[in-house]
């Protein structure tokens, strides 16, 4: 399916087919592409620019999905925008990407003091796409191919400066082929978005909507009780987590297990313990683990439906035309053997925005250099161990802190839990764990240690434990793991 049939392709085959599913009511693709074609005659009369990006500093809610649409309708990047970050970090992205358009929520203040600071930008709350003037018809895109940037992305990439992951619609689009072929025809069902639009992963979800005909059931954030009664409708196939969503679900839940219906619970955006997923998949959750990043359209490696029974989910293997590298020093690591984690295929973005530089030290030799750090099996299974950036070396010994909060979620009074290396004279970092207890008696110390000794070599185990009331996160839940005791 090229760009030009995207939207109005879909609309024309299944026009009265559900889109997009929100508590004000339901968008038919028909609706959804007629709405879409007003916001883009809305946005060359505002900003004609070809090559500016239209920024959305809005709520995961139909308006994303319909100026998300309009943009591309209009030939326009789209510059999806973090809700959480404060309006310097905006600014830089705003700047950096040299947008002159941005659409926000009235309430937001940010938006009048982004426009004060941008003088070139176009900052408002858009009108409502519905009472634009109707447009004779949906038209073909205006010079676009399936090749240029669809949207662009801030990502933190391979090093902690953010920059702008540059996307097409083939990358988007063989996102969404190789997740059919992974994971079924779930990806035909209903999915349930509860996590944020702005992100690949929710990108993504919008995205095979169209490919598929599939409609999207939009929640604006993660609620446990909200997801749980969604669930419950039994019309749900497929929902993506990270681990602390699925938790606080199965915590909500109890011994209630997984509706009948639902196909697939994509669980990515930080290795999940073992101990949860196998308590999830006892509990009937369709648990599929994925290893993906912003910089290669979302996933990377997924694991296949579980087997009717399964306490353990399928092992994790590269998607539909990606290529997995694991290198160590240099040369191709052994099988077992931990390294940098490579990645080759359609879905690696085209490079960073007007960054030269970092997209030299990413995309080497044909391969994208993530960062990560896994190992592949005998039979190309991928285990993935850590980010680089987050290793700890300790007394010249490799701790993974992935590892270690694996093995502190296993303790009952441990609801939460992060790990990172703190500055040591003796041993160079000293392993240090932030942990979020359980309602009930907070864990002593002493447990904790005597937990740890069982099942971590000694220069694994935290030196240090730190008892706090949350831990900081992104907006789609990953762990800020540079942000702990800060």
């Amino acid at each position: 399916m090229s760009l030009e049939h995207g939207l109005p392709g879909r609309a024309a085959a299944t026009p009265d087919a559900p889109a997009l599913e929100t508590p004000a009511g339901t968008l038919s693709f028909a609706r959804l592409a007629d709405l879409a074609e007003r916001g883009a005659t809305y946005l060359d009369r505002i900003d004609p620019s070809d090559d500016a990006p239209v920024a959305l500093l809005l709520d995961g809610d139909a308006d994303f999905a319909v100026w998300f649409h309009a943009a591309m309708l209009a030939g326009r990047r789209v510059l999806p925008l973090n809700l959480r970050l404060t309006v310097n970090e905006l600014a830089q992205q705003l700047e950096h990407a040299k947008a002159r358009c941005l659409l926000g929520a009235a309430e937001d203040p940010r938006l009048a003091e982004l426009a004060s600071r941008l003088p070139l930008l176009r900052a408002e709350q858009p009108p409502r796409p519905a009472s634009l003037p109707q447009s004779p018809a949906v038209r073909v895109l205006r010079g676009r191919d399936d090749g240029r940037t669809l949207a662009v992305l801030y990502t933190s990439g391979t090093s902690g400066r953010a920059k702008g992951a540059c996307l097409s619609w083939a990358n988007f689009l063989a996102s969404a082929v190789a997740a059919e072929e992974r994971l079924g025809e779930s990806v035909r069902g209903r999915w349930l978005a509860c996590m944020p639009l702005f992100h690949v992963g929710g990108l993504s979800m919008l995205v095979r909507s169209v490919v598929f005909g599939s409609p999207v059931r939009l929640h604006d954030r993660f609620d446990a009780a909200a997801v749980s009664d969604a669930l419950d409708a039994g019309d749900i196939a497929g929902i993506s987590l990270v681990p602390t969503m699925l938790s606080r679900l199965l915590a909500h839940r109890g011994s209630r297990r997984a509706p009948a219906g639902l196909q697939v619970v994509l669980l990515g955006g930080a290795a999940a313990p073992t101990q949860l997923v196998s308590r999830a998949l006892e509990a009937g959750y369709p648990v599929c683990p994925t290893y993906g990043l912003t910089e290669a359209t979302s996933q990377v490696a997924t694991a296949a439906r579980p087997l009717p029974g399964a306490t353990l989910p399928q092992p994790m293997r590269a998607v539909l035309g990606t290529r997995i590298r694991i290198v160590l020093e240099g040369r191709d690591a052994r099988a077992g053997e931990a390294g940098e984690i490579l990645v080759q295929g359609p879905t690696v973005m085209q490079g960073y925005l007007d960054d030269p530089a970092a997209t030299a030290h990413a995309l080497r030799d044909g391969w994208l250099h993530t960062g990560d750090i896994g190992c592949l099996d005998a039979q190309g299974a991928l285990q993935v161990l850590d980010r680089r950036d987050d290793l700890i070396v300790s007394g010249g010994e490799n701790v993974y802190p992935a590892e270690v909060e694996a093995v502190l979620l296993e303790h009952p009074s441990v609801a939460e839990a992060g790990v990172a290396g703190v500055p040591d004279a003796d041993l160079g970092a000293r392993v240090t764990a932030w942990i979020v207890a359980t309602a009930g008696p907070a864990p002593s110390i002493e447990e904790l240690q005597r937990h740890c000794r069982e099942r971590l070599a000694g220069y694994k185990q935290p030196r240090e434990f730190r008892f706090v009331a949350a831990l900081p996160r992104t907006a789609s839940g990953k762990l800020q793991r540079g942000q702990l005791g800060r």
